[in-house]
């Protein structure tokens, strides 16, 4: 049996409750798709402030350096608002320490999820982009910063490196799709957008196939709602693209399904979901888990090679959206708690599908092979083989 080391970093807020609930639903697929998952948990975040008195402590900076991925539940918190150190602090220094760049969140509004978007479902029907984020430059990196009693100072920095391998993701991830790749930025103002803008133009040249657009955010942030059917892959800077995703999650009908995963170059990956840690509702059993179990199906299809365990996941996930027995965030009439939520899933993973052995014909015995490292890529610019089971699911 195939064995894989995860480390697990619950947080704080919902963050514990949405874990167990994906960790519920992933036990199902580890008995039924027969590998194993060793966890390694650790206090992060605010909960890394109150056990280490740090957020992003020794024995967790040790644990991500021998393990197959990464697995996040949220950070932050009003108690630790006057904290020497934040509980976001730690987060931003996770991602520095795995160096990953591209933050991937894709989003497809299914027909389960029209009737509960606020946007009318002409517009929205139809919906499959995904945002790729560069995540280790830009503001929220950028030095010097400053906080005075009355003027403060934050710096946006890019190098063309920071930018080129991020581009190079988000084209290569095009290539498997629809071919069609926006970039968004305020070169109209921004110097580091202007170098954005300048890279994007130069990069493009290497796929000539991609059909390549460009958007200032202010304009994308309007689009978004408008036209959103008209995108398949958004690149963009690190705010940018904090902002313009959690717009994004609106169309599906609430940030709580809305996945998210992080990529460097070698390896471990980052996995989280797309929204924050809602203190207000945390201990009242209503939040929802479906980002953080999706966010756990791309875990394994990306790190762990366990594609028709994704699959099943992400079909399992569809079924319950169809049958319109959602989390209260989604649907106020026809509620599942957030512990019935993992635990129906779990039911329909435990009793298998016809779709799985279709799975199983079409994508082969399960890929446990590590080597492969989903779109993730380097600056340089080697041939890519794309298979049908690492692009899935973009």
């Amino acid at each position: 049996m195939q064995q894989y080391n995860i480390v697990c970093l619950a947080g704080d807020g919902i963050g514990p409750e949405i874990v167990a609930s994906a960790k519920q639903v992933l036990a199902a697929v580890q008995t039924r798709f027969d590998f194993a998952i060793a966890w390694q948990d650790f206090a992060f975040g605010g909960a890394g402030i109150d056990v280490y008195g740090e957020p992003f402590a020794a024995p967790v900076q040790a644990a991500i350096k021998d393990c197959d991925a990464v697995f996040l539940g949220s950070v932050g918190g009003p108690k630790w608002d006057n904290a020497a150190q934040r509980p976001e602090q730690g987060l931003l220094a996770l991602r520095k320490a795995l160096d990953v760049f591209a933050n991937v969140r894709p989003l497809k509004v299914s027909g389960a999820l029209l009737q509960h978007s606020p946007i009318k479902p002409e517009i929205v029907d139809g919906t499959d982009l995904v945002i790729v984020r560069e995540l280790s430059g830009g503001a929220y990196f950028g030095e010097p910063r400053h906080l005075g009693e009355q003027e403060a100072l934050d710096s946006i920095t890019y190098t063309v490196v920071q930018i080129d391998r991020v581009l190079h993701y988000a084209f290569r991830l095009a290539q498997t799709r629809r071919k069609k790749l926006v970039s968004v930025d305020k070169a109209n103002v921004l110097a580091s957008s202007k170098l954005w803008r300048q890279s994007v133009q130069i990069v493009a040249a290497d796929y000539p196939e991609v059909q390549v657009s460009h958007e200032y955010v202010d304009a994308m942030a309007m689009h978004l709602v408008t036209r959103p059917a008209d995108f398949d892959v958004i690149v963009t800077e690190n705010l940018f693209g904090d902002i313009l995703s959690d717009e994004a999650s609106v169309l599906g009908g609430s940030l709580g399904v809305l996945a998210s995963a992080s990529f460097n170059a070698q390896g471990p990956y980052l996995y989280e979901p797309a929204h924050g840690s809602a203190p207000d509702i945390a201990g009242k059993g209503i939040a929802n888990p479906i980002a953080t179990i999706l966010s756990a199906a791309m875990m394994l299809r990306h790190s762990l090679g366990q594609s028709v365990a994704a699959e099943a996941i992400e079909a399992a996930v569809e079924k319950m959206m169809q049958s319109n027995r959602l989390t209260g965030d989604v649907n106020k009439t026809n509620t599942l708690s957030a512990a019935e939520c993992p635990a129906e899933l779990s039911r329909q993973l435990q009793r298998g599908t016809h779709q799985e052995q279709f799975i199983r014909q079409t994508l082969g015995q399960t890929c446990h092979c590590r080597a492969w490292r989903g779109l993730a890529i380097t600056v340089y610019r080697p041939a890519f083989n794309p298979r049908s089971d690492d692009a899935a699911g973009f």
